[in-house]
């Protein structure tokens, strides 16, 4: 611990109510609240533990400053730790090497889980078993087969988890979009192509001196063993920063041992939109198949990078994937960022700049219904606009036990899809059938063995013996 208990006991003075926070009636449960509005004075702020300080931890709680105090954080890097907890907490948060010491606190009853997308479900399970409600950052996992347990033990539990595919609570765009398609405006969707943008590449990184605040064995974690790797460009001309090229922190990305490239980085954001967009549509069932091309910038070998000094996720792809009804999503990266949905009474295209198309132009005539949006929002209130509001929505449904907007379940149907494209481009985009009932791979048992995957020893999810007892 890197404070003295009487800095902790300060700190948490400040917060002792918040405790009591889940007994407290929320107003915002009972009124409809649009984009823009302030925080209602009735909710208690949240102590929170932060698993993660990185760049999306430390953003995340900048975001939700207003609504929870950070009383404790958890990073291999101390250096990470320290930073976030004088930018977070005025340096009176717990430090911690180790998240377990997070969870093992009985005054905090919310996490957030911002780590490497390989160190997601490890935590996230452990923390529902703890009792702790969580945020966990996108994509929720790394395997398909992860994505199947972390729906069981939610079950199980009973706990609130909300993915952080804040594009959901972007009200002037994205859910404007799916309550058009909702409420029928484009007729039976036909088409979505989701243009997710390309990955980057790089020269062969050397093997480096690990930093002496990393502790690199515990970043690696559940991930195969590895050596450390690291190469400094050289400042150009204009740049304000030289740039770098490695195997930890933000670069983890681009390598299949730690993420999914692209194709869960950013195809976590809009195929999620594709895919809610089709349940708002009646399409509740998943796809039937994938295929299409991928390139990747090393040479692959039965599914596996040959190279290992370089990145090895797909730096470009293009997938068609059918569903049984005839419609077919695309995944593609070559084109301007965005959703384009087409039905048999038009098109949209939305992203975080625009939400353009005709029956977007029809709404001047004939506006939605008032409460079109948050029908399409579950009904839930709808304050502020994308990740502060996606904060609000996940302390709002902790406080009042109820589903968040951006569920496990619904977020595995559409991280399905992600995986699969991933499987399929390690083999050069052959063609996938997916049954989604059993969730496999068809006649394909070479695709299947990337359903999922061992962890280290050491890195083991721990299950508890009477997993009710952690329970509600």
């Amino acid at each position: 611990m890197s404070k003295q208990n009487d800095n902790r006991r300060d700190f948490l003075k400040k917060t002792a109510i918040a405790g009591t926070a889940a007994a407290v009636p929320c107003a915002l449960a009972r009124s409809q609240v649009h984009a823009g509005s302030t925080p209602s004075e009735s909710v208690v702020r949240q102590p929170i533990g932060l698993i993660g300080a990185g760049g999306m931890g430390v953003g995340n709680m900048s975001s939700a400053k207003d609504m929870v105090d950070v009383v404790a954080i958890a990073d291999a890097d101390s250096g990470r730790a320290d930073s976030a907890n004088k930018r977070l907490s005025e340096g009176k948060a717990d430090t911690y090497k180790h998240y377990q010491e997070i969870l093992d606190r009985d005054d905090i009853k919310i996490v957030h889980i911002a780590t490497p997308d390989h160190w997601h479900t490890k935590p996230l399970i452990e923390a529902m078993y703890a009792g702790k409600d969580v945020y966990c950052e996108k994509p929720l996992t790394l395997t398909i087969d992860e994505g199947k347990q972390i729906r069981k033990v939610q079950k199980e539990t009973g706990r609130i988890v909300q993915v952080g595919t804040q594009q959901r609570s972007t009200f002037d765009l994205f859910t404007k979009a799916v309550a058009i398609v909702q409420q029928g405006r484009l007729g039976k969707i036909k088409k979505l192509t989701c243009a997710i943008g390309g990955a980057p590449t790089s020269p062969e990184i050397p093997v480096a001196e690990v930093p002496a605040e990393l502790d690199w064995d515990l970043w690696l974690g559940p991930a195969p063993k590895a050596e450390y790797r690291f190469l400094q460009q050289k400042k150009k001309e204009g740049q304000k920063r030289a740039k770098f090229n490695s195997n930890c922190h933000y670069e983890f990305r681009w390598w299949y041992e730690y993420s999914g490239g692209k194709l869960t980085d950013w195809g976590a954001h809009h195929v999620d939109i594709a895919n809610w967009a089709l349940q708002l549509n009646g399409q509740t069932a998943g796809p039937i198949s994938i295929e299409g091309t991928a390139e990747h910038p090393v040479e692959y070998k039965d599914g596996f990078a040959v190279q290992k000094d370089q990145y090895n996720t797909a730096n470009s792809f293009d997938f068609s994937v059918k569903y049984a009804n005839g419609t077919e999503m695309v995944i593609k990266h070559n084109t301007s960022n965005g959703l384009l949905i087409e039905g048999e009474k038009g098109r949209i295209f939305v992203n975080r700049g625009k939400l353009t198309g005709g029956p977007v132009e029809a709404l001047e005539d004939n506006p939605l219904p008032e409460d079109a949006i948050q029908q399409a929002y579950k009904g839930l209130p709808m304050e502020y606009n994308e990740r502060k509001a996606h904060w609000s929505n996940f302390l709002h449904c902790h406080r009042e036990q109820i589903e968040p907007i951006s569920d496990v379940h619904s977020h595995m149907q559409m991280l399905n899809i992600c995986h699969l494209a991933g499987i399929s481009a390690r083999f050069g985009g052959r063609k996938l059938n997916w049954d989604s009932k059993v969730e496999q791979i068809v006649g394909d048992e070479q695709a299947n063995a990337f359903l999922a995957r061992p962890y280290r020893e050491g890195y083991e999810i721990k299950m508890p013996e009477m997993a009710s007892s952690s329970s509600k």
